[in-house]
Formats: structure tokens, C-alpha cells, sequence
């Protein structure tokens, strides 16, 4: 998949058939919106094109009005997100900045912009509330009439896709947040059609887990509200050769007991090290870490030792769990 970055490419690349959204997650409802854009795009000869968004617009938002608790929790981190388009088969992502800027186009502005002049739609697909423009003026009757109102050669078609249920409940993005927010780690993977994992880079922390006997891996979220917060049993992909996940238990939070500075840290420790790594092996590999069950949420402890003693309950918690329960 290509990525673009910014506005800076607009004009340079291909016609295409484009969808516009947030993506967060990338749950079923948006995997199904993209197989049918993947399947427009190839019956009209063209590259399928997201365009999405960072920071999130509510993002953006909720800080422009000094009220940053009103942001929404975050899924998945942008490198996440575009894993997963790559995955599903889309050939170029575009990723905007969010800014006071963007947010002020108008909706003409932004059809003759950066649909028309900018990306060449041919083909739009919107889910069924999009807005767009200043103040989500435009909607999907205006982008419609816009589209057949372009001279011959840049006419664009629309298209708006119903809302997509499972087990008769509308999957969203906010139906996500919630079962991550209340631990349920069984019904957030059956919204997202596989189990909820976060990716990243291996970074140095203090070291402190080899001092308490629990070496970690640790993977920073970048934003400050991940949708999941607190200790929960893991599988980990990434560091062996054969590919062979390694079970453990994460802690994804602010450490309150060492830290709780408000940097978000997914802290993993893996039952069995592979020997192969070494003590430093592990640094700089990007893994991905499955989040498959919630213990409890994040404990704050009154000593070091009385840390130690409640990672040693996380772990033989986590192994109970996966003895019975861990999917093959």
C-alpha cells in the first residue's frame, strides 16, 4: 500500500475510487465498506484510495475547546490503522492532518479541492451519516449532486453503505470503545473480526521488571486515552523465526505505582523467553501483542515488593486462564 502524507502529493496521483473516514479500529462495518470499494475500484480500472485523518477530528475538537476529556478513546494506533488497511487490500491511504485549516473548508471547497483537483475521484463511498465540510454542512445529497455536476472527464459517482450488524448490533467504532472500556475482550474481537492487538517498536524503559524478576517488553500508545486500560493476558507475535506466538500478561497504562505520569506504556511479560534473543534481543523489533483477556484494571501498590507479589498473581492468573480458555 502507498501512504501519503499531507496534501503536499494532491494532483500527482492516479483518478481513483476513494473512501473518506476515521477507520479507528478498522472493525467489520469498515472492512466491509472496503471490500466493496476494493470491488468498485477494480470494475472501474482504478487504485482504491482511503483518506483519513490525524489527529482524529474530535481530537482536534475537544482541544480547540480546552476539553480534551471530550475526545473519544483511541483504538488503534495510526500504524495500526494502516496495517490493517494494507491488510485488507487498499492500494494508497492518505493521511491528513487534522487542523484548523482542514476543519475550515467549506463543503464546496472540499469537493472541488481535494476530491476534484486533489485526489481525481471517480468513485466516493460514505457510510450512512457522513458529513463534511465546516460545521458537517455537506452530506451525502449534496456530494451526490456535486458529483453529477462536474464536466465530462471528472464526474465522480457516490455511493452510501447501510450500517453493518452482527448479531443484530450495529458495529462502530463506539461499540468498540465500550466493550474495550469494560473488558470485554471476547465481544471487542468479534466486532473486529479478530482478537484486539496493539504494534509497535520494542522501546528501553527503566528496567525495573528485571529488578522485580519479570522481564518486559515495552510498546508506547501514542495517545493519552487508549480505548483498553489495565492488565490483561496476551499472546505476543514477532520475536521468533517460526512465528510461534509466546503467551504472557501486559500491562497497558500509566503505572501508577512507579510512575503515573500520564505516558501510556504497554508493559508485556513473556512466560518463556526465547533463548536465541538474548537479554537485549528484543529491542527495536516491531511485535504485536493480542490482548485476549482482562484480569483487572490497572493497581496502584504501596511498595516495590508489594508489586512484585502482584505481577507473580497476574502471571499465574494468566496462565489458569490460558490452560482452559486461550484460543489454538
Amino acid at each position: 500500500m502507498r501512504l501519503f502524507r499531507g496534501f503536499h502529493h494532491l494532483g500527482v496521483t492516479p483518478a481513483c475510487a476513494l473512501t473518506i473516514g476515521n477507520f479507528d479500529g478498522v472493525h467489520r462495518g469498515h472492512q466491509a465498506m472496503l471490500a466493496l470499494l476494493r470491488n468498485e475500484a477494480q470494475h472501474r480500472g482504478l487504485p482504491s484510495c482511503v483518506l483519513t485523518f490525524e489527529p482524529h477530528p474530535r481530537d482536534h475538537f475537544a482541544a480547540r475547546a480546552g476539553q480534551p476529556d471530550l475526545a473519544p478513546a483511541r483504538i488503534s494506533t495510526l500504524r495500526d490503522k494502516l496495517g490493517e488497511l494494507a491488510r485488507c487490500g487498499i492500494d494508497q491511504a492518505i493521511v491528513v492532518p487534522f487542523n484548523n485549516r482542514f476543519a475550515s473548508l467549506s463543503p464546496q471547497a472540499f469537493i472541488d479541492d481535494v476530491l476534484v483537483r486533489g485526489l481525481r475521484a471517480r468513485y466516493v463511498l460514505v457510510g450512512d451519516d457522513f458529513c463534511f465540510g465546516a460545521r458537517r454542512a455537506g452530506d451525502y445529497a449534496m456530494l451526490d449532486a456535486a458529483g453529477q455536476a462536474q464536466p465530462p472527464g471528472k464526474r465522480f459517482d457516490v455511493a452510501r453503505m447501510l450500517s453493518y450488524e452482527v448479531h443484530g448490533l450495529r458495529v462502530s467504532s463506539s461499540a468498540v470503545r465500550e466493550a474495550l472500556a469494560t473488558g470485554g475482550m471476547a465481544r471487542a474481537g468479534a466486532l473486529l473480526g479478530r482478537p484486539y492487538s496493539i504494534s509497535g517498536h520494542v522501546v528501553h524503559g527503566r528496567k525495573l521488571g528485571r529488578e522485580l524478576g519479570f522481564r518486559t517488553l515495552n510498546l508506547r500508545f501514542a495517545h493519552t486515552r487508549p480505548a483498553a486500560m489495565g492488565i490483561f493476558v496476551v499472546r505476543v507475535h514477532g520475536l521468533t523465526p517460526d512465528s510461534k506466538p509466546l503467551a504472557g500478561v501486559a500491562s497497558l497504562g500509566v503505572r501508577p505505582t512507579v510512575e503515573d505520569a500520564g505516558r501510556v506504556l504497554l508493559e508485556t511479560h513473556c512466560f518463556d523467553w526465547p533463548e536465541a534473543l538474548g537479554a537485549e534481543g528484543g529491542y527495536g523489533r516491531c511485535v504485536r501483542v493480542e490482548l485476549l483477556h482482562k484480569l483487572h484494571d490497572e493497581l496502584r501498590y504501596d511498595s516495590l515488593q508489594a508489586l512484585r507479589e502482584g505481577i507473580a498473581r497476574d502471571e499465574a492468573a494468566a496462565r489458569d486462564w490460558l490452560a482452559t480458555q486461550a484460543p489454538t
